[in-house]
Order: C-alpha cells, then structure tokens, then sequence
C-alpha cells in the first residue's frame, strides 16, 4: 500500500505567519527561506519571522558572499525581493520596511530581481498596491486604451495636486487635515433666555507646555484667532514676557482628539464635546515630515499635457439615418440542459428606459457553442437616435417544453426566474451581458468584440434583461458564458456624439423654427394636475400620458416647479434627438436645485452625462451648472456612502462624479479616509475591482502623506484578522470542552497582541472609525474576543490624548456590516434633521465601518450597558429579570442623583423617543434586549441592524415582533420617574415622538432617495424597489400631515397595548442566554 503526503493545509500555513499560538504549538522565531539569485545561484538560510524585509537582504548579502559569482551580484541597493503573496499574486517588495511575517509569502520563497532606475517613483507604486490592496502592475497588465488614458490623466492631475500641497502654509494644511466638523450655521446660536442675546461660553484651556489649566468665559461669536489672543494673555500672566514671540506658533487642539480649530468660524459652530481644548504648538514639525515625502517623489515644476493628435475625418450620429443593428457571431460556454434551445434578447437602453422593442434571435439547438440562422438583430431606432448613454443589454436564455415537474437542471436559476411567454413554452435566463454603444471618447463602437457574461441574477429583470448590471465584462473569463458580437460600420470615418455646443445650437435651430408656435403653457386645470403629480414621492411611476403632460408644459415645471426636474428627466423621449436637445437648453437656465434634492439626480434612471453633471461639483462643461459646488465639507461626508455606491452606475471611468470626489477628498483628509475605506472594502468584487482600484491609485497619488498613515490601518487590521483565525481555529479544535477552549484562546489571544510585530503595528495609528482618533497603545489584559458565530475581537485602547481613559473598539471578520453602516447614516442624518428643526433627541450614532469583504469595525459606545445585563443583574432567575420593571430606573439612581438623576431621564426620554420613531421609520427588526443599550447618563440606543425595512425574524412562519416598535411598561416607568398613570413627563414624551416623525414625513423624498442610490450595492435586505415601499408607507407619504399622524398614534398605541409580547420575546432571549452562559 503507497500512502502519499498531503500538502500542508492553509490553515497551517496560516499559523506561520499569523499566529505565535500555543493552539498549534509555538510558531517558531525563525523560517527558513529559499533565495533564488539573478546569478542562478539558491541558498537555504534561516531569518527572523519578524525581520524586515531590509535586515533580511542585508543577512543574504551577507551568506552570498561565500558563494560563487557574489561579485557578478554588484551593489545592494540596485537589488530588491520579489514573492508571490496569499492571494496568487505576484509581488515586488520595494517597501523594505516590511516585516516578513506582514508580508506573508504564500510559500517562504524570495526571487532577488535587479531594480530598474526611479527608485522613488517604484516604492511609490509598491505602497500604492499594497494599500489598495491590488499590485499595481495587475493595472498596467489591462489592455486597455480607457484605463491607461485614464491612469495617465490622473497622474498628471495628481502631480499637480500635490504641487499645490507644497506651496501650503503650515495652517493650510492643518486646516486640511485636522479641521473638525462644524455645525450647520443656521440654529447654533445659545440664547441667554433673558435679552435674546448670544450666551457665553465656558471654556477650559490646557496648556500643552507647562501643567496649568484656566477657564475663559468667552462670547460664543468668538472666533478661534480670538480665543488664542485670549488664552495667550492669561498665560502670560504667569510666564515670561518673551514667551509672546512665540505668539503665532500655537494652535488650540479639541482635547481627547486630533481636532484642531482652524479658519474664522464662531467657536459655537464646531463640532466639539464641550469646550475643553489644550494649547499646543503648531504641527511643524509633522507639516514639514509630509512636504518633504512629496517633494521625494514629485518635482515642483509641472508636466506638460500631451499634445493633442491631429483631428480626423469624422461623421456626426445626427447624420446617420440608418437602424441600429448588431450581428451575433457566436455564443461559448452556454450552460444549457441538452434539450433546450438557446436564444438571445437584446434591448437598448437609457437608464431603465427601454428605448425601442427589444430584438430577438432565432432558436439554436447545438450543445455549447452556439451560431443563430438569423444573426443580425436589427432595432426598432434610427442610429442619429442613440442617447449618448445608450447601453446595449442582453441576455442568453434557453427555451424549454413545458413540463410538470423538473427534476433536475443545470442552471440553478431556473426555478426563481422561469417564465412562459408563450404556451407550451418555458423560458429561463443563462447569463446576461451589458456593454456602451459608444466609447469613453464618445465613438460609435464598431468591429467584434467578445462580452463575457455574468450568470447572476437580480431579482428583478426587464424582458430579462438587466439594464441596470454593471457594462463591465466578467473577469473570470476562464468559465463565463462568451458573446462574439460585430458592430456594424455604418460610414468610412468615425462616427462620433455631437460634443455639448453643437447640441446647444441644435436647440436653438428648433426654437427658431417653431417660433411661431406657442410655448408650452397650461391654464389652471392642467396646473392642479401638474402640482398633484409633482407632489409624488420618488417611487410613484408615471404613466404616458402624465409624461406627456409634464413635457409639452416643461416651461411651466421650470418656472413653477423647479423641484420637478428628476420627473421632467423621465418624461423626456430620449429615443428623439431633438427633444434631448431642448432639454440640454432648458437645464442650462434652471434654478440650482438644494444638494438634498440633486441627489436624486444622481440615481441609475438618469444616466445622461450632462445631467449628472448638473447635479455634481465638477463640470467638464462652463454652461452646465454645479449644484454641489457650495456643498460643505461636513454635508457632504453626511451623503458619502451613496456617492460611492453611484459610482456603480458611472459606464467610464473619466467622469464628473470621480473627478468631484477626488477633489474634495484631496482637499480635505476626513474626506479622503472615508472615501479611501468605502472604496478599498468593495475592492474584492469584481464588477467594480478596477474602477475603484483606478479612484483608490488616483487618490493615493495626490494625497502622498497620507499614505503612511492609511498603511498603517491597513496593517493594523490584517493582524486583526490574523488573531481573529487564530481564535476561531483555536475553538474549533477545542470545541468538545468549553472551559478549555475560553482559557487556551484567550491565553493564545494575549500572547500573539503581545508579539512586538503584533503591539508595534496595532500601535500609534489613526483610529478607522475617525481618523482624527489617535489609538497609541494596546490594553492587553482588557481585550478580549466575543462568544459570538464570529468570535469579534474586543480591543481595548489606552489613549495618550485621553487622560488615562479607554478606547474600545470591535473587529468584526465574517459579518457584512455595511447594512449596520448605512442604518447608522440614516440615523445620523434623522438626528441632524431634528436639530435643523430645535428639536434633540440625544442619539447615538456610534461609529461602524466596513474595511472589506465581510470584515469592519464597530466603535464601543463609553458607560453603557445592554436591557438585558441590566435585568439580569437585577434578578436571580432569568425568566423572572424580563417583567422587573423597576430594574432600569433602579440602575440610573445607582449611577446619577439629585439633579443629576433628572437630566438622566430627560435623557432616556428623548433618545427613547428618537429611537422609537427612527426605528418604526426604518422598520428595525430582531429588537432584543441585548440590542437596546442604556448608557450611564441615561441615553437609550440600539445596536446590531441586521434587519431593516420590516424584514421582521419568524419562527415556524410566525413572527417574533409583533409590536411596530419597543417602548415597554419599563421604559415609562423611568420617563415617568417611577409613578404611576400617564403623567405629563409621558405626555411630553410622546408629544416628541409626534413632533420627531412629522419632521422625518417632511423630508421622506430624501430618505427614499438615500436608500435607491443603495440599491446596487448588494446588502441582504436592499435589493430591489420593493424594498424601499416600507419607507414609503411607514411615512405615510401620499397622505395629509394629519392622517399621516392618525396612523403614527394608532401604532403608537398598539405599540404600548402590545408591549407584553415583547417582554416575552425578551424573556425567552434572557433563558436563551442563561442555558447558553
């Protein structure tokens, strides 16, 4: 019998680099490595797990020189490593500050290579691919003209960008870096409450450079300037004269973090717990660190823009009268059961309108490849017809005999999507492909080329067709579906899109002619009409006829209902080049709508660049106007995750919105973080892999300090992954003995966050979660993981910034939290809403970010703990702590008295009230009580929003909520402060309550807008408009502010009549844990 050896597993693999665990015995402190030398030359050797990758070539170099043909090798430095990583890829190590075990080799195995020339310029590009996560020279492998046009444009913006940077003053770039967030300026004023007069405020300055402290009653008008000449003088009053020469160099830093206040804002508009700030020297020295990594890389004198080419002949599409046609050459791969036949449907598109009857090949019975008899589909559309955004959408389907049952099938999507077109007859999708009809460049595409196609399917399809998929090409194109498609030439030259002047004269040629005939104006009847389709949230459809309506009276909507535009963009008969231009002319004299209306502008329905143009900062055209261009800093953060998500629905990758967010991300480096994370997390999909990998290098490019600081993070959070494994493969062998497993994981845990290369890089960096958060060291006897599927890290950090205070954070590895990060947005923005209106309701939208493929962070809300702890700890049994309802109170009288006892229930009582319409809104399910938490101040907040939009748990079909939203006899006990019968404490309550969801109802378009934009994205409980219609009827839109309030009060009431099912769910959740504990 031949036994053969198995090779090692990933997981031990793993333990090699990631782990120093007495789980899988104690990894050694030496590897041994292969080197293979450019002179032929292999050499064994032993290096440190730990080393960088600099100390290793140096213990090389030195062991190479006992070898033959050293001398052949000549100088170190003109040498570097190269591997092949974890994920396949092949690596170059320029960065040698490295450590080895951060760099994980899929096998110990280091290639020496000679350096090319440009050695900044290289280890530049090496950062860059390891920040984003994707080589850089996977990038320059794409063949593709688009890509490299784009990358050298970049380039060249990014140069110039950071050119700019290093003429900066110091507090320029402070500004840039460390600003904090204001507050909107409207409504910030403290008010005596006596003369209506601006109160003053208390603030409490540290000095930096000495121990002392003092507090400085100052106007809230009082600018930051202001409040330095201030601080200055009262320092001076017990220090030396000639200290004020140091006058300009001191900047006041927002004490606990990195804030620091900068520009002429009134001190009341930043954002700022309290006003306790220390007085510190100015970053210089930092300030000068980052301009002198620019300068090593990037000269001050600029580079030339390429010469433009020579023009060539070209036809304009207005010219060419001919149908639109496209010839099927062959299908590949097409996973079809042996008995169908294949057909393919193809549609053109403008967003999601079907812009012609979709076309239809003949039938092909062969088994994968596949030709059709009738190969050219022709449209029903001229070719001088095509919107500029026009996309060809197709789909491979099989037609199948109607049977009754079918046992078996190959695709797996038969059964969800089948549909019978016609009798006898079953048809179901194979793969779908989508692809522009004209180039980057604006060219009518011409010739064969070969779409590989996608094999996943939404949920919902037009004529099975996908319009709103991505038009990039499956990259796995070893097993994809292949379409061989020919585009026909329809003249000798080119044939190129008007550029936007030539579509403006076509406007004016109209108006001239039809300047006899009467402007589009309608009488009071059709104005009625108008307003009652205007007044329509965003998911109401619109018939012919409306569309009709609203086109033939656009004049009227631009004058009298400016904030129609997005229905006035659907009436529009994109399929007729003369009305496309009339409206380019219109939009040219349209009111600038608000941010918050715009953006709906930006949704997959309105594809035409011009008009996403109108909606964006940047504007590659000077008539086109720029409704973001006013956009502050902080509303713009507030919107960011959609902005991304949009991206989605950009068909080139040179286009307005990258070019917008680029530039204020560039400008401002709280910006920048974000848009850096929310790309780099949704890098590992493939219909979005390059395009975001293209923003991520640009961004990079132009913000060269901050990639140390990114790096950092980066890092940081693959150890996290690493213990994270470690923990998880370490229960999974201990699983039979609990006690065991808790103390060897925990044990194995401390031991690894021990490891220098593990203390060393989860050290000193920016927190993710705010950048302006400096987490410096590592509690390792507070850390620990939790007993959850996943088994989070809880990692607890001292905070040099916070005096001697914590810092908790969680680091979740297999959970997709980007359903917890939009529901946290959401909240934000609907506790900005509220306060827009005086009204604060004392929420807690806690940081939480996604930083990749189902792996993120989740801030620790400080003093705070879950119902159910509270309960239990008030109980001795676990059924019983559910019904306490003395409990709650009894635990804020333990932590607050007197006059601090009546602020904590005021408190609880507004941010219960926020909480109860926020989560009714959003239709939050799984409320359990170890998902209400309580802090020791008194405020209410909820936690973990893996349901959403009324997608509420069952159990064998029933389900488990039954109330619209928590408010427990609990609850108004502590409102009420412990009496009985509903007291005016309740009645302002939900007074509160009312007031917070009219406030929500007004605003109910933006929030319906904010979740459509979300809708590509890919979260569980998001994925098609259906989705969304919870919002709509949880807001009651469409009805009367007081029959909207009717049904708030009527589910209010069932909320409090229903409210014992809750404390029998949390019941059972209390035995359920128990048992579990």
């Amino acid at each position: 019998m031949v036994f053969f050896a198995m090779p090692p597993a990933m997981t031990d693999l793993l333990d090699i680099w990631a782990a120093h665990s007495p789980l899988a015995g104690h990894a050694p402190d030496q590897i041994t490595v292969d080197f293979l030398l450019p002179t032929g030359i292999y050499i064994q050797m032993d290096v440190p797990r730990e080393a960088t990758i600099q100390h290793i070539k140096l213990l090389l170099w030195k062991q190479a020189q006992t070898f033959p043909l050293f001398p052949a090798l000549g100088e170190m430095e003109s040498h570097m490593f190269e591997c092949v990583n974890q994920a396949a890829v092949h690596e170059e190590l320029e960065d040698e500050t490295r450590r080895l075990c951060d760099v994980r080799p899929f096998l110990p195995v280091l290639k020496l290579v000679t350096r090319n020339c440009g050695r900044a310029e290289r280890l530049l590009d090496s950062k860059i691919g390891v920040l984003i996560g994707k080589g850089l020279h996977e990038l320059d492998a794409i063949n593709d003209q688009e890509v490299k046009d784009f990358r050298c444009k970049m380039l060249r913006i990014s140069e110039e960008r950071m050119q700019q940077v290093q003429m900066m003053t110091c507090t320029e770039w402070l500004q840039a870096c460390f600003s904090p967030q204001l507050e909107p300026a409207a409504g910030t004023a403290i008010m005596d409450g006596v003369n209506d007069r601006p109160s003053d405020l208390k603030v409490i300055i540290h000095f930096d450079q000495s121990q002392d402290s003092a507090s400085l009653k100052v106007p809230s008008s009082s600018t930051p300037t202001e409040l330095i000449e201030m601080a200055l003088r009262k320092w001076l009053t017990t220090h030396r004269p000639e200290e004020e020469a140091w006058k300009g160099q001191y900047m006041l830093r927002v004490s606990r973090c990195l804030d620091f206040l900068c520009g002429d804002h009134p001190l009341i508009q930043y954002k700022v717990s309290g006003y306790t700030l220390d007085f510190v020297k100015c970053l210089s020295a930092i300030f000068d660190k980052e301009i002198s990594a620019i300068g090593a890389v990037v000269s001050r004198k600029s580079s030339n823009p390429p010469l433009p080419l020579p023009p060539k002949r070209r036809t304009c599409v207005w010219d060419v009268s001919s149908p639109f046609k496209i010839v099927l050459v062959k299908g590949s791969k097409v996973n079809a059961e042996e008995t169908a036949k294949v057909q393919v449907r193809a549609g053109l598109f403008h967003g999601t309108e079907l812009l012609c009857k979709p076309a239809v090949s003949s039938e092909s019975s062969r088994r994968s490849d596949h030709t059709w008899k009738d190969s050219t589909l022709e449209f029903d559309i001229s070719v001088c017809d095509l919107p500029r955004m026009t996309r060809l959408c197709i789909a491979i389907y099989a037609v199948m005999d109607k049977v009754k049952k079918q046992k078996s099938t190959k695709n797996p999507h038969i059964n969800k999507y089948q549909t019978i077109r016609k009798a006898g007859k079953v048809h179901y999708p194979i793969a779908w492909v989508n692809t522009m009809v004209f180039d980057y460049k604006g060219q009518l595409k011409t010739g064969d080329i070969i779409l590989h196609c996608w094999s996943s399917f939404p949920d919902e399809l037009e004529e099975m067709l996908n319009p709103i998929g991505t038009v990039q090409t499956n990259p796995y194109t070893e097993n994809a579906t292949e379409l061989h498609i020919h585009f026909l030439e329809y003249s000798s030259h080119s044939i190129i899109f008007p550029p936007f002047d030539k579509i403006l004269e076509k406007a004016a040629e109209i108006a001239r002619a039809n300047d006899c005939a009467p402007v589009g104006r309608g009488g009071k009847k059709f104005h009625i009409e108008l307003k009652e389709i205007m007044d329509r949230d965003p998911l109401s459809q619109l018939c012919e006829n409306e569309k009709d309506l609203i086109w033939t009276l656009r004049h009227d909507c631009h004058e009298n209902f400016p904030q129609s535009l997005p229905k006035l963009l659907l009436s529009v008969k994109w399929s007729k080049h003369e009305d496309m231009a009339q409206l380019q002319a219109l939009l040219q004299i349209w009111p600038k709508l608000s941010p918050r209306a715009a953006l709906e502008l930006l949704d997959f329905n309105y594809p035409d660049q011009y008009v996403r143009e109108y909606a964006e900062m940047f504007s590659h055209t000077p008539l086109s106007l720029s409704v973001f261009s006013l956009i502050s800093d902080e509303e713009l953060s507030q919107y960011l995750l959609q902005l991304v998500q949009v991206l989605r629905y950009e068909p080139y990758y040179d286009c307005a919105l990258t070019h917008f967010l680029l530039e204020r991300a560039q400008g401002n480096r709280r910006i920048g973080h974000f848009l850096f994370w929310h790309l780099r997390s949704e890098i590992h999909m493939p219909a979005v892999s390059v395009q975001f990998s293209l923003i991520l290098e640009a961004y990079c490019r132009g913000s060269i300090p901050h990639i140390e600081v990114l790096k950092k993070q980066v890092e940081a959070l693959s150890k996290l992954k690493s213990v994270n494994e470690l923990i998880k493969l370490g229960t999974i062998k201990n699983a039979r003995s609990k006690t065991k497993e808790a103390m060897l994981t925990k044990e194995a845990m401390m031991t690894c966050l021990r490891q220098s290369g593990y203390s060393e890089t989860l050290s000193d960096l920016h927190s993710p979660l705010n950048p302006n958060v400096l987490l410096s060291g590592i509690n390792v006897e507070k850390c620990r993981y939790m007993d959850s599927k996943m088994k989070p890290l809880w990692i607890v950090y001292n905070n040099k910034l916070l005096g001697g205070d914590t810092l908790g954070i969680i680091f979740k590895n297999g959970d997709d939290l980007r359903q917890d990060m939009l529901t946290l947005q959401i909240l934000r923005l609907m506790d900005l809403l509220w306060k827009e209106a005086n009204l604060d309701l004392r929420i807690v939208p806690y940081g939480c970010l996604a930083t990749g493929d189902r792996a993120g962070l989740i801030e620790v809300v400080s003093s705070a703990d879950t119902i159910a702890n509270i309960q239990l700890t008030s109980s001795n049994v676990a059924a019983a702590a559910a019904f306490n309802k003395d409990a709650l109170l009894n635990w804020l009288k333990e932590r607050n008295s007197g006059d601090d006892l009546d602020r904590a229930i005021e408190e609880f009582t507004l941010s219960c009230a926020g909480y109860c319409v926020a989560t009714y809104v959003l239709g939050i399910g799984d409320r359990h009580s170890d998902n209400i938490m309580v802090r020791s101040t008194g405020q209410l907040f909820h936690i973990d929003f893996g349901h959403i939009l009324g997608n509420f748990k069952s159990k064998f079909g029933i389900k488990r909520e039954r109330v619209p939203f928590i408010l427990t006899h609990d609850f108004i006990h502590v409102i009420q402060q412990g009496k009985t019968g509903y007291t005016e404490k309740f009645g302002s309550f939900r007074q509160y309550c009312e007031e917070a969801y009219l406030i929500l109802r007004k605003n109910g378009n933006l929030f319906i807008t904010l979740f459509a934009l979300m809708l590509t994205a890919g979260l569980p409980e998001l994925t098609s408009v259906k989705d969304i219609q919870y919002l709509k009827d949880s807001l009651a839109l469409g009805k009367t502010d007081d029959e909207a309030l009717k049904q708030f009060r009527q589910k209010f009431d069932e909320a409090l009549r229903e409210s014992w099912t809750t404390k029998v769910n949390w019941m059972a959740h209390n035995v359920a844990k128990d048992n579990r504990s």
